[in-house]
């Protein structure tokens, strides 16, 4: 036999009838409760304590009290489904049922109040009835002066008692409300911590990416500082080296140029001083040929080439 899923609207349509029932028992129980309290003290024996422990007035209170605990519990619940309801229909008649419900716990509320003042009112009553039977004579009344003595004792007790647990329970429950939001936040901070982690793996990858990198990088800045120091170095002898050859082959210049120009002097001079004893040859012979009677002015200056 196979078990068809049920969907998402069918669930809220269950849980809307769930809410419902809840709210329906108890309100009939919260009622219960307040009309027991309501009639309270209105007998003797329920004023001297011969009723149990269960139909105290404390007790009855808690009980209503919890009653409507559980009903605005229910209202809640059916706030929150109410947008989830499948058709406008459903939406209108459940904000009508959450409208009838609030004024129904503010009648209770109120029927709560007028409960214990009636029961105030009955118990004062019963209270006189039982002081009036008290004083009279006769062993009636010593025997009950006794019982009540004992019963109201235990009744006290009782009440203490019941008070303590409800005291005891309201703690325990603000206890577990406080562990649940506890343990919410740890969840929340392992989901957070989760995170943190896979985003510091994602990281930690990155760095060491860029880790390697910037090693590559010092390597390969040291390596261009070495090979700029060593090429900055081989320029310099470069440099030198032909600096060195340059002032050596001026030097050698300057050398043939000096000894060029001393053998060109030299044999300027040599052709000077021969051109000069020719010319003196060459004029010692027009001498002879003129004769004596040739004025030859000595004063005037020899003509001569020039080289």
């Amino acid at each position: 036999m196979e078990v068809k899923a049920s969907s998402p609207t069918d669930i809220v349509i269950e849980e809307f009838n769930k809410t419902k029932k809840d709210w329906d028992d108890g309100y009939v129980q919260t009622l219960d409760h307040i009309h027991a309290i309501e009639n309270y003290g209105k007998s003797r024996s329920t004023a001297t304590g011969d009723v149990a422990k269960k139909d105290s007035l404390p007790r009855l209170n808690g009980l209503a009290q919890d009653g409507l605990s559980l009903l605005t519990t229910a209202q809640f619940n059916l706030d929150l489904l109410v947008p989830q309801l499948p058709t406008d229909d459903h939406i209108q008649n459940a904000r009508m049922l959450l409208l009838s419900w609030s004024k129904q716990i503010q009648s209770l509320r109120s029927s709560l109040r007028h409960a214990n003042l009636q029961a105030k009112s009955n118990m004062r009553k019963a209270a006189k009835e039982e002081r009036e039977l008290l004083l009279g004579g006769g062993e009636e009344s010593t025997v009950r002066r006794r019982n009540l003595q004992t019963k109201a004792g235990m009744t006290s007790a009782a009440e203490s008692i019941t008070e303590s647990l409800r005291r005891t329970r309201q703690l325990m429950v603000q206890e577990v409300e406080r562990s649940g939001n506890t343990l919410m936040a740890f969840e929340e901070s392992t989901g957070v911590l989760k995170k943190a982690e896979s985003e510091y793996k994602g990281h930690r990858s990155l760095l060491t990416r860029t880790r390697n990198l910037l090693s590559t990088m010092k390597r390969q800045d040291v390596i261009d500082r070495v090979i700029g120091i060593v090429g900055l170095v081989i320029f310099l002898l470069v440099v030198l080296y032909v600096v060195s050859k340059r002032v050596g082959i001026l030097k050698l210049k300057n050398i043939a140029l000096a000894s060029i120009k001393a053998a060109m002097a030299n044999k300027a001079e040599i052709v000077e001083r021969a051109d000069v004893g020719g010319a003196m040859n060459h004029m010692g012979r027009v001498n002879e040929h003129v004769g004596p009677n040739v004025d030859f002015n000595l004063e005037q200056p020899m003509m001569h080439d020039e080289l």
